[in-house]
């Protein structure tokens, strides 16, 4: 390696990279014979998911998700936000005892404060103008401690938060949330924080048949399609939705401010109460793998095409405890004893080789009995300059003997700059003594405890 390629790697590993579209998970916790959160962290470790979302502050989860490489996304439940509202000492307290224990070796990335708080249908009612001064008072003690660029404060929203969602380019707020919705905004704007919302298609579907078709609920590419007035054609119902709350946003009048927009949960039942015909598992499997492919499309909706919109799948498991009606207990991809309600592909090149075809409760035991093994790959959202330029620094300066990934080589194919990578940081990291920084690679670099080794390319261990 040259100076100038040395010079080029340190600035890469010096500047935060950007990285390609991930998937986020909702993480509920109300079920029985759920796996460990320990276990749960060290498998999604393997899996396509770079983000979790959870409902409150478990510190078992918060310790478990420490120095995974995944980003966790924490919550004030809706009782607790009157008291974070009352100053902003009483944030501070929470956030002291809740969160600083456990970073920054977790990553905290934000906060939601309450979930669906505006249109909670509680016995008493929520004041709407608490959860405003709640966030305003978190917001301040990130600020005051340093954390306000890496932590984000924000509020999960229904769909009920608006008058009408369709057609989309006309919909707006509900009449009685205006004032707070336009100071929820607002500060979302000033923080940089994104406008979080609870899209389901399903509900839609369930509670209209006759006036929504199937296909465009489940995310198909409808080939006739949903036209707005506006002249934008709709393929799929979730992308009409993102765009009626960025319309109702800019009816607001914040049509000239940036205010990203996140699918904070979405997701489709595996069952239902009697009569639902659509809660089945094939409609689940069809829609989680469709919005899947969506999250990681890097693709906008017809108003906004280049803004990749973050999406939250919900939900990891089935909980057997959740109240309602069936089809609340079974969102889930996998049960609450870590057994697939059904296949959906969660792999990662160069993750795993084996996690992805096992289900969370099989894997337990399967990580018991391979003892220390463990082994160094590039995270598959990582930047590819950054990992090409931990590629060059590996087979240089970094001492690796990359024969096998040169062409002839055993683990030349498949010819990816992320595949290549793998095998000389994990060549890097078993040399250096499998320390969990000569992993890091500035945050490129993923421990797994499944092989990655394939065909007859060997991937070294000690």
């Amino acid at each position: 390696m040259s100076l100038s390629q040395a010079l080029i790697f340190l600035l890469l590993l010096l500047h935060p990279f950007s990285e390609v579209s991930g998937v986020g998970v909702n993480y509920g916790t109300l079920g029985n014979n759920l796996p460990s959160p320990k276990s749960v962290a060290q498998l999604l470790q393997s899996t396509l998911i770079d983000k979790v979302k959870i409902y409150d502050t478990n510190p078992d989860i918060l310790e478990a998700f420490s120095n995974t490489g995944i980003d966790l996304i924490v919550a004030v439940e809706n009782n607790h936000v009157s008291n974070i509202s009352s100053t902003v000492s009483a944030a501070d307290e929470w956030f002291a005892a809740r969160i600083v224990p456990f970073i920054p070796a977790t990553s905290v990335i934000a906060i939601a404060v309450g979930n669906e708080y505006l249109t909670a249908d509680d016995d008493d009612k929520l004041d709407h103008n608490a959860l405003v001064k709640a966030m305003q008072n978190l917001h301040q003690v990130l600020l005051s401690r340093g954390l306000d660029r890496k932590i984000k404060v924000t509020t999960p929203h229904s769909m009920a938060v608006l008058a009408s969602s369709f057609p989309p380019s006309a919909s707006t707020f509900a009449t009685t949330l205006l004032p707070t919705m336009t100071a929820i905004v607002g500060f979302l704007a000033d923080t940089g924080a994104p406008f979080m919302v609870n899209a389901y298609p399903y509900f839609a579907y369930r509670d209209n048949p006759g006036l929504v078709n199937l296909e465009y609920a489940l995310l198909g590419n409808s080939t006739t399609g949903v036209r707005d007035p506006k002249g934008y054609v709709y393929s799929n119902m979730l992308d009409a939705q993102i765009d009626a709350v960025r319309s109702a946003i800019t009816a607001l009048g914040f049509g000239n401010r940036s205010v990203e927009i996140t699918v904070s949960e979405s997701g489709w039942p595996s069952r239902g109460d009697a009569g639902d015909t659509v809660a089945t598992p094939d409609n689940a499997k069809t829609y989680i793998t469709r919005l899947i492919a969506r999250a990681q499309s890097n693709k906008g909706t017809p108003v906004k095409p280049r803004d990749n919109v973050e999406i939250f799948v919900f939900a990891l498991f089935n909980e057997n405890k959740k109240q309602g009606g069936v089809s609340e207990r079974n969102f889930g991809i996998f049960n609450s004893d870590g057994s697939k309600v059904y296949d959906v592909d969660l792999s990662c090149q160069f993750c795993s080789s084996s996690t992805n075809k096992m289900g969370f409760g099989e894997k337990v035991s399967g990580l018991a009995a391979r003892g220390p093994s463990v082994w160094c790959v590039a995270k598959p959202h990582a930047d590819e300059k950054v990992i090409q330029a931990v590629l060059d620094f590996c087979c240089g300066p970094g001492g690796v003997d990359c024969r096998e990934i040169y062409e002839k080589g055993d683990c030349y194919e498949p010819e990816k700059v992320h595949a290549h990578a793998s095998y000389a940081m994990n060549a890097y990291y078993q040399m250096h003594g499998r320390n969990y920084w000569n992993c890091d690679f500035k945050g490129t670099g993923l421990v797994t405890f499944s092989d990655p080794s394939y065909g007859k390319c060997s991937y070294s261990q000690q």
